[in-house]
């Protein structure tokens, strides 16, 4: 019988052994066929369901059990409690990536303008959670992925974000000269070798987007490098790196010079966001 609470327990059953959060997947992945609440499911668990949507269902739950992310299979991902669209030419938002946010929106003023550039945008979900919690400032989001900055430009126009670009980049190559109040960014930062690669959404997210040469480093000290020359006196850099790289990335920005170099942990306590000050006047 296909009521939605046998759907659920079958499915929970074959998630099992490839998901640690099997139940939870199963639920998630229903209520997208559904286009409902997980509450729904509680309410109407008896509920026998069209053959549509328990062959959608279960084609999706056999693309989960080889270990397709979520988020790729929904199309979306919450971050900074939005929804924001994802798929496979962009790395999947992670709760790790909001200390950025949080960093960022101390340092960005509320009342007068300041000028952001979020290197490496991705599915835009920094440039524009940023842009939205601070409407006065004007944010450059760059990527050098073409189908990047389209589905960044979709989540932006998805959220009403108005005060936002976007410009095809890699890194600072075609940003013209001009300076910034600050400057963020979630570079690749795993190391070519590293097994994590083999494991999790990380088999399946695009590779560009996530390994760097030189144990991960090469792109985080081009960027710290790089950016002096785009801060503004005193203006701040932000990086956010892996949770093994917080003295090689110290040591980056001090070979830049930069001042007031901090390092910030997530959530589970590990180092991930290292902050530098440009403090050299022009």
């Amino acid at each position: 019988m296909s009521r939605i609470d046998i759907l659920l327990a079958d499915a929970t059953v074959t998630l099992t052994p490839s998901s640690t959060s099997a139940a939870l997947d199963a639920e998630v992945l229903l209520c997208f066929v559904l286009k409902k609440p997980r509450t729904y499911l509680r309410a109407w668990a008896e509920k026998i369901l069209n053959s549509d949507e328990i062959a959608t269902f279960k084609y999706l739950i056999i693309r989960r059990s080889q270990g397709e992310p979520i988020a790729y299979l929904t199309g979306q991902r919450e971050f900074w409690s939005r929804d924001f669209t994802v798929n496979n030419s962009i790395l999947i938002p992670r709760a790790d990536t909001e200390l950025l946010i949080e960093l960022s929106l101390i340092l960005i003023p509320k009342d007068r303008p300041c000028k952001i550039l979020d290197l490496g945008t991705g599915s835009g979900i920094i440039g524009i959670t940023l842009a939205l919690e601070r409407p006065n400032s004007m944010v450059i989001a760059t990527d050098m992925s073409t189908d990047a900055l389209k589905t960044a430009q979709e989540n932006a126009a998805k959220h009403h974000a108005t005060n936002i670009s976007f410009q095809n980049s890699d890194w600072f190559s075609d940003l013209k000269p001009q300076s910034f109040d600050l400057i963020v960014s979630n570079p690749p930062y795993i190391a070519e070798n590293d097994p994590h690669l083999q494991q999790g959404d990380l088999c399946f997210e695009p590779r560009h987007a996530l390994v760097a040469k030189h144990n991960g480093l090469s792109d985080i000290a081009m960027i710290v490098k790089s950016a002096s020359s785009y801060l503004k006196p005193q203006a701040t850099l932000l990086i956010e790196h892996g949770y093994n790289q917080q003295q090689a990335v110290k040591g980056i920005f001090q070979s830049a010079l930069y001042q007031k170099i901090e390092l910030y942990r997530d959530l589970a306590g590990n180092p991930r966001v290292t902050l530098g000050q440009k403090n050299k006047k022009e």
